[in-house]
């Protein structure tokens, strides 16, 4: 059951019952699919600095996101995705480190008009392989990718490109 509070904040929804229990087990056994391939799981702060996106995507970016001054007037934005932050985190403390192996998921925030299967809060489960030290990475992430998809569909197709979102 989807239950929302006022019109005013379209694109947040609250859950209860079947549907909680059915997201979580999903998200159990997507779990168990990253740890059984050797991935740990990062946490990730829901306030970061505005920048970290702005710095990728140009300045169009912030139309997309939910920003704000702190009491310091410095630029803040509730997390637009995941991906972003893990590999700035990869640039500043993993350099020496082959292969490390995350996922998350993590809470999200994105200022789009609301659309169906859309929402403005969502949550964003990943894996990222930093500094991989063996070509056969790819196929690994494919192949752990497949049995992911297959956990919501008997009819999937794993796209092999890469895509992400906010412009990066």
């Amino acid at each position: 059951m989807e239950l929302r509070i006022d019109e005013q904040c379209r694109g947040v929804r609250i859950l209860v019952g079947e549907e909680v229990k059915e997201r979580r087990r999903l998200l159990n056994a997507l779990i168990g699919i990253a740890e059984a391939y050797g991935f740990n799981e990062i946490m990730l702060p829901s306030l970061e600095p505005a920048n970290i996106y702005v710095n990728k995507a140009g300045t169009e970016v912030l139309s997309q996101m939910y920003v704000f001054p702190d009491k310091k007037g410095r630029s803040l934005c509730l997390r637009p995705e995941a991906t972003a932050t893990v590999q700035l985190l990869a640039d500043k403390h993993f350099k020496q480190k082959r292969n490390q192996k995350l996922w998350y998921f993590e809470r999200c925030w994105r200022y789009e008009k609301p659309q169906e299967g859309r929402y403005r809060e969502f949550y964003q489960f990943g894996v990222e392989i930093i500094n991989p030290d063996s070509p056969s990475c790819r196929e690994e992430l494919l192949s752990m990718a497949t049995q992911m998809v297959a956990l919501k569909t008997n009819a999937y197709e794993v796209a092999t490109a890469v895509k992400r979102g906010l412009d990066y």
